[in-house]
């Protein structure tokens, strides 16, 4: 049996632990850590780990930081991912990103969101748990892990299958607005190829234009976008075309190639063999004879490890009756003395791996809002560090007393 959880104590030490929050978080944001460079910041996440009293803190051979706390049978892992995109059009942005900005209230900067927030926030929960004494008949693994905005998964991928690590659940601290989420739509990358034959552009009727080609694929395509399966509760499947390139001698000739690339979100129901097939059933992409194809990943991480794994990243919808839901239920009303809002992310996260490829149920709770994400001027909310930190810090004990009682 667990022991009684001190509630208001907790959010006391959450609250406590603001400034530290912030400071870390401000000192992640400082770094930049876009995809397969994340070296420095992993460093930085250890040495906190380390400071704040975690038992063991180790670097995987992909560059993933792992700290554990306690020695109990239930593995319980919380994640974030600690890579972000890049900056963009610095026009955009009213302060440096990676100087970042700070008031009372908010923490701007790159990475603020999406989602160091998150593991600013899982460290801090660490120490509540080693203040107040709340170790128990659980092992906590906090993960900040990389390569997820190039690969959503793939580091999960590696944790489940070479590092042999296989959690009962796992709270993703992707942002949330500091609500329960419980699943997302799956993604695939994919694209379309066309061959031509070049001659010269006086005389354009003597080859084949691939460019041309396309452009009947295209607009079917845009038709089909608006044609996908629907969900209730995940929403509708999406279809848009995000990239195009052409091979060609030079401009006074006709293209002899063209590909598109199409970002493909996946709702519940609906499969990767099924997404193809339907692109491949489209009478242009017939009549040119296109090639549609699933992308592969194949970047080294930041240590030189490649992992290559292919672009398609599973649908996953835990039940909302399941243990781990009704766990953060549980943690959330007894610290705020209120219901949650359950919901479900828009974007792709890690899940796509934990729950999507290997079965193992994910929830979401996570300072910052999804409309942040990759935007100009991001910012967190430092009460979001704090609630979540409080969060993090119970739910361990509220998932062995949920298992109790059942």
């Amino acid at each position: 049996m667990t022991m009684n959880i001190p509630f208001n104590t907790v959010l006391e030490k959450a609250q406590e632990y603001k400034a530290d929050m912030s400071r870390f978080l401000r000192d992640m944001i400082a770094i930049p850590s876009e995809s397969c460079d994340e070296e420095k910041v992993v460093l930085r996440i250890k040495e906190e780990m380390e400071k704040v009293g975690f038992d063991k803190v180790e670097i995987d051979p992909m560059g993933n930081v792992l700290g554990w706390i306690g020695h109990g049978p239930h593995l319980i892992a919380m994640d974030a991912h600690i890579d972000t995109v890049g900056v963009g059009n610095m026009d955009n942005w009213e302060f440096d990103p990676y100087q970042g900005m700070e008031d009372d209230e908010i923490i701007g900067g790159r990475g603020a969101s999406d989602q160091e927030g998150g593991m600013a926030s899982m460290v801090y929960a660490g120490k509540i748990i080693k203040d107040l004494g709340l170790e128990d008949e659980y092992t906590l693994l906090v993960t900040g892990t990389v390569q997820e905005e190039d690969c959503d998964g793939l580091c999960w991928q590696y944790i489940i299958e070479e590092s042999k690590i296989r959690p009962e659940f796992v709270v993703s601290t992707e942002p949330t607005d500091c609500q329960i989420y419980r699943g997302q739509r799956g993604r695939m990358e994919i694209r379309v190829d066309v061959a031509g034959v070049s001659c010269h552009g006086s005389a354009p009727e003597r080859g084949d234009n691939a460019i041309f080609k396309m452009g009947p694929i295209l607009n079917q395509l845009e038709g089909l976008s608006h044609n996908l399966k629907d969900d209730e509760f995940l929403g509708k499947g999406t279809l848009t075309v995000s990239e195009i390139f052409f091979t060609s001698p030079s401009r006074c000739a006709v293209a002899d190639s063209c590909a598109v690339s199409i970002d493909r979100r996946l709702t519940w129901g609906e499969t990767w063999e099924g997404a193809l097939d339907e692109i491949r059933a489209l009478p242009a992409v017939k009549e040119a004879n296109a090639v549609v194809s699933m992308y592969e990943y194949n970047r080294p991480a930041y240590t030189g490890l490649v992992y290559p794994t292919e672009c398609y990243f599973p649908t996953w919808l835990i039940d909302e009756e399941h243990v781990a839901t009704k766990t953060l239920e549980a943690s959330y009303e007894l610290l705020f003395d209120k219901k949650p809002t359950v919901d479900k992310w828009t974007f792709s996260t890690n899940g796509v791996s934990i729950m999507g490829r290997y079965g193992i149920p994910v929830i979401g709770f996570g300072p910052g809002k999804e409309p942040e994400a990759h935007a100009p001027n991001e910012k967190t909310w430092k009460d979001h560090l704090v609630t979540c930190a409080a969060m993090y810090a119970v739910i361990p004990q509220m998932y062995l007393k949920q298992l109790d009682e059942k």
